[in-house]
């Protein structure tokens, strides 16, 4: 897998024959990746050497899950690529897409937390920055993707949420942290074990989400 290809990465393929998959694609899946011919990274374990992956359709119920070969890949972008190109800011949508909108707010916040570079959009609003292609609405959801280098405590995670909800959008955050794992904001806010975790294998719920982490405090 490329190094960077990580879960919620966006993947540029060229077409559908690309991926594979023992059951056959639906229908719509040909025509999407003719409009945006990108596809998102899984959290699912690698399969040797392809890359677990989505493709998302015009419509909400529009989701396949398939494999990349690695050979595939003609870009690849993160999340926190995403957020250093700052495309929001001239973004033809960006007055009509509240989602759009608050990323230049989501981006001053996240400076003052000492999170300027370890933060990205990801769901509707990640993809059309990196596809160009109109995916998110105006009642879309802002889903962010947060990859801390140190521990982040219950109480910076409480203001942080707290801060995220004065945005004029609904703001969705994930802490991903190392080894393919996270957890939802909320759940960090709360600071009440168990924990619901996110792993390549599946849920779980855990009494540290940072135990083995090999995080510093």
């Amino acid at each position: 897998m490329l190094p960077e290809a990580t879960t919620h990465a966006l993947l540029r393929i060229g077409s559908a024959d690309c991926l594979e998959n023992a059951e056959a694609a639906p229908g719509w899946v040909s025509g999407a990746l003719r409009r945006a011919p990108w596809v998102v990274v899984r959290r699912v374990p690698r399969d040797g050497d392809r890359i677990p992956v989505g493709v998302r359709g015009a419509a909400r119920g529009e989701r396949y899950a398939g494999w990349l070969p690695t050979a595939a890949v003609r870009e690849c972008l993160t999340p926190r690529e995403l957020a250093a190109r700052r495309g929001w800011h001239a973004h033809p949508r960006r007055d009509a897409v509240a989602a759009l909108a608050a990323l230049a707010a989501v981006e001053t916040l996240m400076r003052s937390r000492g999170l300027a570079t370890s933060w990205g959009p990801a769901g509707s609003v990640g993809f059309e920055l990196a596809s160009g292609c109109e995916t998110a609405s105006p009642a879309s959801d802002l889903d962010l993707i947060v990859l801390p280098e140190v521990l982040m405590p219950g109480g910076a995670a409480r203001a942080l949420a707290a801060e995220l909800t004065a945005l004029p959008a609904r703001v969705d955050v994930l802490i991903e942290l190392p080894g393919g794992s996270a957890l939802a904001l909320g759940e960090l806010a709360r600071a009440t074990a168990p924990y619901l975790l996110r792993t390549p294998q599946g849920a779980r719920r855990v009494a540290d989400p940072w135990s083995g982490a090999g995080m510093g405090r």
